[in-house]
């Protein structure tokens, strides 16, 4: 069973923000607890900042292995420049990569079926340098996706998409990958 946490829950938030910010709060925790509690009490405060600790600790981590702000400018930078059979392909060996299974799909809603066990993901990358992203392209992914049996969608651009778009992505399931997130998408490391 997978823990699905909101997107602007207090720890959502801190593991997006710099590891430090979860640290601060930990020896605020600290702090606090021998200023304010009973010597009795102080270890129960103090362990009321473990869990900012392992936040700290997550946030750290995937921050190490984060690729640098000038690796992501050049990724995209990169991908600007590429057309759109070259950047079709790359998005399919990033896949196989990952260790997918990568069907091209002659469609105008999405470009790949990706299985993965018994995972099965819509890639749709056909409009990935449009500079409007509305929810029509989204809709037409969505109802492939059905059409496919699919159980995931994917939408990669270059450009953000719509604030309306956003919401419909949200309200469907459809990942949305778009500018810094997309070049980090491509600069990740294959996991078989």
């Amino acid at each position: 069973m997978k823990l699905k946490m909101s997107e602007n829950s207090l720890f959502a938030i801190l593991l997006r923000s710099p590891w430090w910010i979860s640290l601060l709060i930990v020896a605020g925790f600290t702090l606090l607890s021998f200023a304010l509690l009973p010597e009795a009490y102080v270890a129960f405060g103090v362990m009321g900042g473990f869990p900012f600790l392992v936040i700290a600790v997550l946030a750290a981590r995937k921050q190490w292995h984060a690729p640098s702000t000038a690796r992501v400018s050049e990724m995209l930078t990169r991908v600007g420049a590429m057309s759109w059979r070259d950047f079709s392909a790359l998005i399919g060996q990033i896949y196989v990569g990952q260790g997918f299974a990568v069907t091209p799909l002659n469609s105008t809603a999405a470009d790949f079926l990706v299985v993965k066990g018994p995972q099965r993901t819509l890639v749709s990358c056909k409009r990935w340098k449009a500079a409007n992203h509305g929810v029509e392209a989204l809709r037409e992914l969505v109802a492939a996706k059905e059409a496919q049996t699919a159980q995931q969608c994917t939408y990669l651009s270059l450009a953000p998409v719509s604030d309306t778009a956003q919401r419909f992505a949200r309200a469907q399931g459809v990942s949305l990958l778009s500018g810094d997130a997309l070049a980090r998408f491509l600069l990740e490391k294959p996991r078989a």
